[in-house]
């Protein structure tokens, strides 16, 4: 057991890698909530814990399973972010290939980390029937009104849309190796939930009724054994902006060495100005490119982002990019000049050729992009992995 220490609650709890689970043997989905993945954020932990106690004391069946998994115990003992490495940006391809066939060194405790949470999250998905929900809890370093954070599918869409609460696309395009592109990729519902600043009090009250709700929204409880209208409107009422969805822009990334300070004060959501100075980077003056919204600025000592700036995707563009989807029009897309496919639902895009075809346009058909050098990006498709058929009979698919 480890002891985690909450600031806000000026409380310590004990946990395990499982801070509960509950199987039942009634048919329906998993629902699988990872809390704590950096250490310094334990407000979701605190409210696993009090999930947990309040299903367990009351007896509230189930329609399915229930795991509530902590991330980085040892992160989250020592109260610190990671131990040497983000753990979550540990999760790309060649690593976890690496971890399956028992190649990986072991050179630090996130590394152990990983290991262990990628067991667990494998055996839940080996031994249950599904359909599954991946949901990552976190907190900011900033002053924030709750928001959810997602890889952009159609299934990830349609499901986040029951909570009153903006959401924000495309954030794969930006980190590599968070937990839930790995999950996302494997085809199941996976989203993330920032709950407001790490040592508020009030971002334990916003995770516990989030889980609460979303204990409902998949049907793992009846809707007659809690009633989730005082959880529905204080996530209503905590939003500062209405529950659309936004888009990430660009973002500023702190290279190694670099002496990067966030100015004092800017919260999530913020309209910012172009031009306008937003951070002291290595004594230069740090201006906002465009007219947009300020999300996540840092204001910690570990973190590569210093921030991001977000615009509102529009209900015409969401509905369109919905219908080209859907029609399968992604199909046609290797017949562009200057465009190619790497391998299946993986495109080559030559940015010299292909200028014409602005990033835009092919985030309409599911796309996102890395960087594979200065010519080329490579552009993956989430909707081919997505395991649709899986929740087509869910009440929130119909």
């Amino acid at each position: 057991m480890r002891k985690v220490y909450s600031k806000a609650l000026e409380q310590t709890i004990e946990i395990d890698r499982f801070i509960g689970k509950i199987r039942s043997t009634s048919e329906g989905p998993s629902v699988i909530f990872i809390g704590g993945i950096h250490g310094n954020e334990p407000a979701g932990v605190l409210a696993l814990d009090r999930m947990m106690s309040f299903l367990q004391s009351k007896n509230i069946p189930l329609n399915g399973n229930l795991y509530a998994l902590a991330g980085s115990l040892w992160a989250l003992e020592n109260g610190e972010r990671y131990h040497k490495h983000d753990l979550n940006r540990l999760w790309t391809k060649d690593r976890l290939l690496q971890i399956q066939e028992g190649e990986i060194a072991i050179e630090d405790q996130d590394t152990i980390e990983q290991i262990e949470l990628y067991e667990c999250i494998k055996n839940i998905i080996a031994q249950d029937e599904g359909p599954f929900y991946f949901i990552d809890l976190h907190t900011t370093s900033c002053e924030t009104s709750p928001f959810i954070v997602m890889n952009d599918s159609l299934l990830n869409r349609r499901f986040t849309s029951l909570y009153p609460l903006p959401s924000i696309l495309g954030i794969e395009e930006y980190l590599e190796g968070p937990v839930l592109s790995y999950i996302n990729e494997l085809g199941y519902v996976a989203f993330g939930f920032e709950a407001g600043q790490h040592d508020d009090e009030a971002s334990i009250d916003f995770h516990y009724a989030f889980c609460m709700l979303s204990l409902q929204f998949t049907g793992l409880i009846e809707k007659k054994a809690i009633d989730i209208n005082d959880y529905y409107d204080k996530l209503l009422s905590s939003s500062v902006v209405k529950r659309d969805f936004f888009e990430i822009l660009y973002r500023y990334e702190i290279n190694p060495g670099e002496d990067f300070k966030m100015l004092p004060g800017f919260v999530n959501f913020e309209a910012i100005k172009k031009g306008q100075k937003l951070a002291i980077s290595d004594n230069q003056s740090v201006l906002a490119e465009t007219r947009s919204r300020i999300f996540m600025p840092l204001y910690q000592a570990k973190g590569s982002e210093g921030f991001f700036a977000i615009k509102k995707v529009s209900l015409f563009a969401l509905k369109l990019s919905a219908v080209l989807r859907n029609i399968g029009l992604d199909r046609l897309l290797g017949y562009l000049p200057g465009v190619s496919y790497e391998k299946q639902s993986t495109l080559r895009v030559n940015r010299k050729i292909a200028r014409f075809f602005t990033k835009d346009f092919f985030h309409l058909l599911g796309y996102r992009s890395k960087v594979l050098d200065q010519d080329h990006y490579l552009m993956s498709n989430r909707e081919a992995a997505s395991r649709t058929d899986e929740y087509e009979l869910e009440t929130w698919f119909k």
